[in-house]
């Protein structure tokens, strides 16, 4: 089932306009989470809204948003005056301009999403704006509101879709000159440059996000099937670190190390998980959690676990 869509409205490229909806491109959810538990008691910690100078808790009908001229003095704002300046992004994103993809600084993305029809009506449209970002090879820029905040947001053509991603303002870039003025300016030698290009020529490849493997994540894992099933915690060696005195020699050993992985046999590579079940199906099962009929009417059979070290 799709997940609940974060935004409904319109998407209009001047007097042409289709209903839309946004949802969320990425998930979080497959990660481990933890919670946090009281060491003497083993419940979970309860987090409590409450008067900062009296200490008693607050109802939720009680709290209203407040900016803070100075210290102890604020200015209260209502949800109905923040819905009075509700802007038109709120409803609608109006397509302001086209842009080439390299103008987007990286640093000014922050999150994906998809978008797409919304209902039966209005694909017509929707087909109309996405070809034309298509053939002509651009960005469209508009605007949208999303947790009560205007965004920027870059639409490009996904199969029969669109991506929205999410832009910061220039306000929120902080400047590189702050952690960069100190660099020293070194002279890189013709010969450092040769050798360090060669690694790259022998480690070059395509980007395909499937042969990564989270390894915190499988090791998070390992640890609580280890912790569940009583055995003992070893803690592993972590790597020494290393000195780099002649820079020249450590790239020269980087090439033959380099060359020596390009030439060694590679592995089969394994088949990605699909996308929904994620990592957290190598958890070990909790017993007497499924139903009583489920059980029956499987075969008693030992489930396949990670090994453990």
């Amino acid at each position: 089932m799709a997940p609940r869509a974060n935004w409904k409205g319109f998407l209009r490229l001047s007097l042409v306009t289709c209903p839309v909806a946004l949802y969320p491109a990425t998930s979080e959810s497959e990660k481990i989470s933890f919670n946090q538990l009281n060491r003497q008691t083993g419940h979970r910690i309860k987090y409590l809204k409450v008067d900062a100078d009296t200490g008693d808790e607050v109802p939720n009908e009680d709290i209203v948003k407040g900016y803070q001229l100075e210290k102890d003095q604020f200015i209260e704002v209502t949800k109905e005056e923040l819905e009075e300046i509700a802007l038109e992004s709120t409803r609608t994103i109006q397509i302001d301009e086209f842009v080439d993809r390299s103008d987007i600084d990286p640093r000014y993305l922050i999150r994906p999403y998809y978008l797409r029809p919304d209902g039966k009506v209005g694909h017509d449209a929707f087909a109309v704006i996405r070809e034309t970002i298509r053939e002509m090879d651009k960005v469209a820029i508009g605007r949208v509101v999303l947790t009560n905040r205007e965004h920027i947001i870059a639409l490009e053509p996904l199969d029969k879709g669109l991506v929205g991603t999410l832009l910061r303002y220039p306000y929120e870039v902080r400047s590189e000159q702050e952690y960069f003025d100190e660099i020293q300016d070194v002279k890189v030698t013709k010969d450092m440059l040769d050798l360090a290009k060669h690694i790259v020529n022998q480690k070059a490849g395509r980007f395909e996000p499937e042969k990564f493997e989270d390894h915190y994540e499988t090791a998070l894992i390992d640890l609580i099937n280890q912790k569940r099933a009583g055995r003992p915690i070893t803690p592993k060696e972590k790597p020494a670190a290393r000195n780099v005195v002649d820079l020249m020699e450590a790239l020269r050993r980087s090439v033959g190390g380099a060359a020596a992985e390009t030439k060694a046999p590679k592995k089969a590579a394994k088949k990605p998980r699909k996308a929904a079940a994620g990592q957290k199906e190598m958890l070990m099962p909790i017993e007497g959690k499924k139903p009583a009929k489920e059980a029956a009417a499987k075969k008693p059979a030992a489930r396949p676990q990670r090994k453990s070290a």
